[in-house]
């Protein structure tokens, strides 16, 4: 059989066998008879959380489960259903999710396992939407956990590391349309100096650059509110689609151009029936403070020359607190720092080292799913609930079996 790879191709999980289960009943079999089980989305994180030595899940083949509640305004959801599948669903009864990350390719449980984001001043991680969710522990029970729960923050970004989540219900809100449109050849000092009014001129908004002399400033104006005008910027209105990276097709991006669209067909990038992104690449991305944002460009803008030869492009959003006690924006209003790299790990970690040693004095978090060095104790210090989480760890899964090697470095048992 083919070696089973991340979407990227950087890692090769190394499963003794792959399950499909088509039914909760058939994961909470699989879960109890067996000494080592990892869950499997649909593969965009790009390091080593997923993996497992024993059986590998993948919930594609569960019952689909998309049950709406527009009084309420919450959809119960299985956990293997994609954005690209989620947002036709919910619009058709005139609802939404507040926010949602760049690609719709990934899966609802993943992206809240991982912290997973999109952008915007208001707008958390999508874990935050959580209102409650279906677990499968270590003994193969099944259990519910909503907001009323002890351990429920803990439970919504948990990297797998707790158990088998199977379905989930988040927070809706009333279907709203988007335009979207860019600003291209902004000066870099005018972003360094204006960051903050960039970031607050729309419901969401991500500025693409290669840390040179001009960046791209991507707006995504909600409907019904006022169009921000962004031409004090320097920055020219693209009259033609663009993609955020150069030399790629804008035509894998969402519309641009401010043709107005429903929020799932506006917010992320790319659409879903396209290679997102350059398809062939490595991903980080770290978390400061809001208020570090301009520190933190001084920092990275001194590496752009170590950056330059394995970056295709690197994208800084702004991100809300929540309450996820693993979730990189735990209790701090966050700029998130991306990069795309060259799928070159060799020559793209040490310059991931030199970006951690500039951000280290921010304590800076990275992103669960992404490529990253931070050191354990490092990283735990930055976290409140690290150890509350590790505890919690313990108390459901106390024979590991939900273990691997990254979540015994950075999520050791207490």
């Amino acid at each position: 059989m083919k070696p089973l790879t991340n979407w990227a191709g950087n890692i090769t999980f190394r499963a003794a066998r792959v399950h499909h289960p088509a039914s909760v009943a058939e994961v909470q079999a699989l879960v109890a008879g067996h000494r080592r089980v990892g869950v499997l989305g649909t593969g965009h994180s790009f390091n080593t959380g997923a993996d497992t030595t024993g059986r590998l899940l993948r919930l594609d083949r569960l019952p689909p489960l998309t049950e709406v509640d527009t009084v309420r305004r919450t959809v119960r959801v299985s956990a293997g259903t994609t954005f690209a599948e989620l947002g036709p669903r919910l619009h058709a009864h005139n609802s939404a999710l507040p926010n949602l990350g760049s690609l719709p390719h990934i899966s609802v449980a993943g992206a809240c396992a991982t912290a997973t984001h999109g952008s915007g001043n208001a707008n958390p991680v999508i874990a935050a939407g959580v209102r409650s969710l279906d677990l499968v522990t270590a003994g193969g029970d099944l259990i519910t956990l909503d907001r009323t729960s002890a351990d429920f923050a803990g439970a919504v970004v948990s990297l797998g590391a707790l158990g088998v989540v199977t379905a989930l219900t988040l927070d809706l809100v009333p279907a709203f349309d988007v335009q979207q449109y860019v600003y291209t050849d902004v000066p870099w000092q005018t972003l360094a100096d204006g960051y903050e009014g960039i970031a607050a001129s729309a419901y969401s908004v991500s500025v693409f650059t290669d840390w040179r002399e001009h960046s791209h400033i991507w707006v995504k104006h909600r409907m019904g509110t006022e169009a921000p005008d962004l031409s004090w910027t320097g920055g020219v209105l693209a009259d033609e689609p663009v993609h955020p990276v150069a030399g790629h097709c804008p035509a894998n991006c969402t519309p641009q151009l401010a043709l107005p669209g429903p929020g799932h067909l506006r917010l992320p990038h790319f659409r879903a029936e396209f290679v997102p992104s350059t398809g062939d690449e490595l991903q980080s991305e770290y978390f400061v403070r809001r208020e570090h944002t301009g520190r933190a460009l001084e920092a990275l803008r001194t590496l752009r020359h170590t950056m330059a030869p394995v970056l295709h492009v690197s994208e800084i959003r702004t991100v809300a607190a929540d309450e996820c006690w693993l979730s990189p924006a735990w209790q701090r209003h966050a700029t998130a720092l991306h990069f795309t790299w060259a799928r070159d790990p060799g020559a793209v970690a040490p310059v991931i080292a030199r970006i951690e040693e500039a951000l280290a004095p921010l304590d800076a978090r990275p992103h669960w799913g992404k490529v990253f060095s931070t050191p354990p104790r490092t990283l735990a210090a930055t976290y409140g609930r690290m150890e509350d989480f590790c505890a919690l760890r313990t108390r459901l899964d106390p024979l590991g079996k939900f273990a691997n090697e990254f979540t015994d470095r950075h999520l050791p048992n207490a």
